[in-house]
């Protein structure tokens, strides 16, 4: 089984989304997560988290990043392929301009 990391990708902020909903839209978006999360199953091994504003850091220093990252969570599959189906009507998307990307776990040499 391979390992992947999901990176859940937005024009807004996390911070921002969860500041400016409301109760009830913060628990139909848990709600929706949720569901998302029971149709994974053994799949989702690590649900993951809403993440803050990234910080670059970069030879020449750090600053503040301008992509907006909104959240991830670790999944594990026979491939890319047969892990698409699971992101299917996945909540995240339902947020305008959002995207969700897929990257595979590499081995790592001499570990």
């Amino acid at each position: 089984m391979a390992k992947f990391m999901v990176l859940y990708r937005s024009p807004v902020s996390a911070e921002e989304q969860l500041s400016s909903a409301t109760p009830e839209q913060a628990q139909a978006g848990m709600d929706a997560w949720n569901a998302w999360g029971a149709k994974a199953g053994d799949a989702l091994v690590d649900f993951g988290s809403p993440v803050s504003h990234a910080d670059v850091v970069g030879a020449g220093g750090s600053s503040s990043g301008e992509d907006h990252i909104g959240g991830f969570s670790v999944l594990e599959a026979d491939s890319v392929d047969s892990l698409r189906p699971l992101l299917d009507d996945h909540p995240h998307l339902m947020l305008e301009g959002a995207t969700i990307e897929i990257l595979e776990y590499l081995p790592t040499p001499g570990m």
